[in-house]
């Protein structure tokens, strides 16, 4: 079984959730049980993926399996074959966060970066991962370089971040290690999206993270209108949370060759097939029809990036 890291970057709010909830949100994401590190399920993106490769019935069901026949008197009748790919969840990776300087930052931290890199080990075409990350100590961050980051404010007492309500101090050296991961992710993105990741990304301790990705998602207040009177409809309000646009997930996919008798495929041929070249267009979760959930899937390989653009 071959096994390859995407990313997904959120280019319009994105909400996946997890049905009604009794807290102060009432659509809010889904989050990891143990961590609360919001993600997309691997079902929802799979789906997703199966239907913008359907024109091509033989080589979908050989990656993704056969849909079942529902006309057996037990209800759905078993496939002929499984599927070859095996999806896993996007963990988001980093948070677009609103910045009283530069606008907004591409905020990460270490938790976030070692769960990245543990999953980047041993996957084909892949290269060798970044180094791993030092903790940080409590309410300070650290960027790739001080002379290019455009969030910092530099005052008589050294630079500081301003993230959201939240006043950071920088510590005042470069830290090669975040290069180190700014310049694999870069690989990633098109090019002209690069120096913007370089230039925002900042690193603060798992707390201030923790805080952060519980606190700074967008959260919309959303109403039904009644058909009949055009008004709102009564009872019909509520609040839904969405990760906000420039968001980046990352996840693993892993596929075996396909086990279809019509479509023999190469593990590798599967997961090309899967992601559909470099950048492909998607929409996930719900509110399609007002311009949420548009996604863009990258295959994170930095072997050979540069080859493939």
């Amino acid at each position: 079984m071959e096994s390859r890291a995407y990313l997904l970057q959120a280019l319009s709010p994105l909400h996946v959730g997890t049905g009604q909830s009794v807290g102060v949100i009432d659509l809010p994401l889904m989050r990891m049980r143990s961590t609360g590190i919001p993600i997309i399920p691997g079902s929802s993106l799979k789906g997703v993926l199966r239907d913008a490769s359907a024109s091509d019935t033989v080589r979908t069901d050989a990656v993704f399996g056969p849909r079942r026949a529902k006309n057996g008197p037990e209800g759905d009748e078993p496939s002929e074959y499984a599927g070859a790919l095996v999806v896993g969840d996007a963990r988001l990776l980093a948070l677009p966060v609103r910045s009283f300087v530069g606008t907004f930052a591409l905020v990460t931290s270490p938790l976030l970066l070692t769960l990245a890199r543990r999953d980047w080990g041993g996957r084909q075409g892949g290269g060798e991962a970044p180094p791993p990350v030092p903790s940080l100590k409590k309410h300070r961050a650290r960027v790739a370089s001080l002379k290019s980051c455009v969030c910092l404010h530099e005052q008589a007492g050294g630079a500081r971040v301003y993230l959201e309500d939240l006043d950071l101090e920088v510590d005042a050296e470069d830290d090669a290690v975040l290069g180190a991961w700014a310049e694999a992710l870069q690989r990633a993105l098109p090019g002209d999206e690069r120096e913007l990741l370089a230039r925002r990304l900042v690193l603060v301790d798992d707390e201030t993270m923790s805080f952060l990705w519980e606190t700074a998602m967008q959260v919309d207040t959303r109403v039904s209108i009644d058909p009949d009177t055009g008004t709102a409809a009564k009872g019909q309000l509520w609040t839904e949370e969405s990760l906000p646009a420039e968001t980046l997930l990352m996840g693993v996919m892993a596929a075996s060759p396909s086990w279809s008798p019509k479509h023999v495929m190469a593990a590798s041929a599967v997961l090309d097939a899967a992601l559909g070249g470099q950048g492909t267009m998607l929409q996930l979760g719900g509110k399609a029809t007002v311009g949420r959930g548009w996604c863009r899937l990258l295959s994170w390989t930095a072997g050979d990036a540069e080859a493939r653009r």
